[in-house]
This record gives C-alpha cells, sequence and structure tokens, in this order.
C-alpha cells in the first residue's frame, strides 16, 4: 500500500505524535508498504525508507521564541493569516491551518496514495481528503477534552479559564471531524470510552491497537542508583500530575535520601520550577530532556523505582516503556494507565490521581522492599514483551487499512 501518514506536529523525543510517526512509518515499511509522513513543526526523526514532506507552519510556538511574532515577508497565503490572528485571540489554530495545507498538497497528488492516516489533526481539511476519494482513517490517542478539563481545574482565576476555553476552542472542530472522518484507531479500550462519550462518535466506527515499546528499552546492564526516582512528562501541564509527585516527594525528602530525575523540560517560570521552589527541594531535583533512545533507557534503568503520577492518559507510552526496562512502577489509577499495566501490585502499585499523601507512602513502602521491586520489575518486563510490539501495531494498522480501502471502493462502485 502507498500511505500518507498525516501529523500537524511530530516532536521527535517526546509527546506520542512524533513516537507514534516513527515507530508506526518504520514499521508499515518492513512490511514491504510505502510510507510518506506529512508533518509540520517541529518535525520528525524518521528511518530509513520513510520519506518526509514539509507542511511548514509559521512555527509559533517554537523554542525559544513561543508566540512570536512573524516578520510580513513570512506570509504565504491566507491560511498563514489565519493561523497568526487565531494565535493573537488566544487559539490554537495548527490543527486547523495544517489540515488546509495538506488537503491541498494532496488534491494534486490524490493518484499517489492508497490510504491517507490522520495523526489525530482533526482539521476541517481531512473531510476535504475524504471527499476528494483518497480512503481515510484517523488516529485518536485519547480526545484533548481532557485536558481542558484538568487545566480549567487547575485554573487560578477567572481570566486564565477565560483564555483557557479559547485556547482549547479546536476541540469543537475535532469533535465534528472525528464523528465525520470514518473509521478511527485508538490505543486503549479507555480512550475508546472517552471518544464516545466526549466526540460522540459512534463505537462500531473505533478500533482499539494498542502502541508498541521499541527493542532499544531493555533492562539495565548497570546498578540502580540507591534512592534515585524517575518520572516523565510530556508537557509541564497539570494533567501530567507532577505537581502531586513533587509534593510527594519534598515530604520523602525529609526522612530519607532520595533524588528525583524528571523525563521532561519545565517551562521557563512555569508552574514546575515555582513549585520546586516552593518545596525547597532544587538541589534534589534533575532534569533531562530532548536525549536519545538509548540515553532515554539508561535514565529509565537506572532508578530504583518510577512514578507515573498522571491524572488521565490515554495509553501512557512512557509507562510500557518503563516496564519494558523492568523498572518497577507506582502510578495513578487513572485513564489508560491500569489497562497498560496489568492488575494491581504485579508490574506496578496504582494509587489514587492526585493524592501526594498516598502517593508518598505508597512509593516509600516500595523503596524499603527491594525484594518485591525485582519481581514487579521482572513480570513488567514479561507484560511488556507479550504486549507492546511496534510490529504487531504495524501489522494490525495495515489490516484497518486494507478494510477502510475496501469499503471506500465499495461505496464508490455504488454511486457509479
Amino acid at each position: 500500500m502507498r500511505i500518507a501518514l498525516l501529523s500537524y506536529r511530530s516532536k521527535p523525543h517526546c509527546g506520542g505524535q512524533g513516537i507514534y510517526v516513527r515507530h508506526l512509518s518504520r514499521e508499515l515499511v518492513k512490511l514491504g508498504h510505502s510510507v510518506e509522513v506529512f508533518s509540520g513543526q517541529p518535525y520528525p526523526e524518521l528511518d530509513e525508507g520513510v520519506s518526509l514532506t514539509k507542511v511548514p507552519s509559521l512555527d509559533l510556538y517554537r523554542e525559544p521564541d513561543p508566540f512570536r511574532i512573524p516578520k510580513p515577508s513570512e506570509f504565504r497565503d491566507l491560511t498563514d493569516v489565519r493561523e497568526f490572528l487565531t494565535m493573537c485571540t488566544a487559539g490554537f489554530p495548527e490543527p486547523r491551518t495544517f489540515s488546509t495545507r495538506v488537503a491541498k498538497l494532496l488534491a494534486k497528488r490524490a493518484g499517489d496514495f492508497d490510504i491517507a492516516h490522520d495523526n489525530q489533526v482533526l482539521g476541517y481539511g481531512m473531510l476535504d481528503i475524504k471527499r476528494s476519494g483518497i480512503p481515510l482513517i484517523t488516529s485518536i490517542h485519547h480526545p484533548i477534552t481532557f485536558d481542558k478539563r484538568i487545566d480549567l481545574e487547575a485554573a487560578p482565576n477567572l481570566r486564565k479559564r477565560l483564555s483557557l476555553r479559547r485556547w482549547y476552542g479546536f476541540l469543537k472542530m475535532q469533535g465534528r471531524v472525528a464523528r465525520a472522518c470514518g473509521r478511527i484507531l485508538t490505543v486503549s479500550t479507555s480512550s475508546e470510552k472517552d471518544i464516545v462519550n466526549d466526540f460522540g462518535v459512534d463505537p462500531e466506527m473505533i478500533q482499539v491497537i494498542p502502541l508498541g515499546v521499541d527493542e532499544v528499552f531493555r533492562p539495565p546492564t548497570k546498578p540502580r542508583v540507591s534512592g534515585r526516582i524517575v518520572a516523565t512528562a510530556s508537557a509541564d501541564m497539570p494533567i501530567k500530575g507532577v505537581s502531586v509527585l513533587l509534593e510527594a516527594f519534598a515530604k520523602l525528602r525529609t526522612e530519607r535520601d532520595i533524588h528525583l530525575v524528571l523525563v521532561t523540560k519545565p517551562m521557563k517560570g512555569g508552574r514546575t520550577e515555582k513549585l520546586i521552589d516552593q518545596l525547597g527541594i532544587a538541589e534534589h531535583v534533575s532534569f533531562v530532556n530532548g536525549v536519545s533512545d538509548s540515553e532515554l533507557v539508561e535514565v529509565m534503568g537506572s532508578a530504583e523505582l518510577a512514578c507515573v503520577p498522571s491524572l488521565y492518559e490515554g495509553f501512557s507510552l512512557p509507562t510500557a516503556e518503563l516496564m519494558a526496562c523492568a523498572t518497577p512502577l507506582v502510578a495513578s489509577r487513572a485513564g489508560a494507565i491500569p489497562e497498560v499495566v496489568g492488575p494491581d501490585g504485579e508490574c506496578a502499585d496504582l494509587v489514587p490521581p492526585g493524592d501526594p499523601e498516598i502517593l508518598g507512602a505508597t512509593i516509600a513502602a516500595l523503596l524499603d522492599d527491594p525484594e518485591r521491586r525485582e519481581r514487579m520489575g521482572k513480570a513488567a518486563r514479561a507484560r511488556a514483551e507479550e504486549r507492546f510490539s511496534w510490529q504487531a501495531v504495524a501489522e494490525k494498522t495495515a489490516a484497518a487499512y486494507a478494510r477502510v480501502i475496501a469499503e471506500t471502493n465499495e461505496e464508490k462502485s455504488r454511486t457509479i
């Protein structure tokens, strides 16, 4: 099959979109398919055999100058103008403007592809692609409605809440597109339920295909560092529960010699940095970001235990990666996390999300039980090997493609 894989941003080292694009495309090529990735900035890292077509935006949120003001010479068309004006009014334009740009590109190349795979863009342009006759399938990792609710609950004042409502304005569009785009892939039964409830999608249109773990994620060959706890967060946002972990960690620090490694890039002057200063734990917390997979594996495998304190996850790929590294876990009983780790206590101790007291006590108990950590790590590794394979993801996804292509061809034949 000739596949167009569409992703409005594909950050290589954190967040699910870029990781999903890279590993899925690689495994599809191994199966003999042709894959061309269409992406806006930040562009993905891709493996040999996968081609990239850049679909540049104005890149308004790039580091180190997010919410930048473009030069007049950077504006190419009305889509660029829409993107800039939406940002200026506190909205998030990228899903809509990327979908417009990529729909125009594919309109000129409709004969080049057997199917287009929308990686959670859910912009109106995706419906233009479908109307053009190219079979379309969509991945929704989880509906961003959860991020919106948690952000609004954490907002300190009315002004911030109003700003957040404007930022999440794209969700109305995503709901409409989700209901009209056809077949949908998602990564967990938890996400499937949430897509049905929040976007109003027919459950018969959804197929669950869990994510995979790259083979580079393996148990460590070096001794784990005594007292080291690791946690990952793809973004400095309330939904990741980092503040809950920091509060629990600060109390534990008064009782024992421990160090926290956060795999994330904190927002300059953001909530995480401020809370670390308020709790007086800056010298006991370090950050890791922008590292290669091999470096990430080393970090994950160096800890005595890992914590996933998220308030919600549609899948939690870092959880599966930590399991593959045989790192014992304390994780929130939230979203799809219980689905990923399996029965409570076997590969992870599950705790109520948002409760630093219970989180801290559970971490302390596991730190004090090295034999249980060893058993838990071995069980986690076995579960990851058994359940989370990118090859299996690609095989199931290719079968879903074939189904959509057949359905589209059948629909075309009925209208002739």
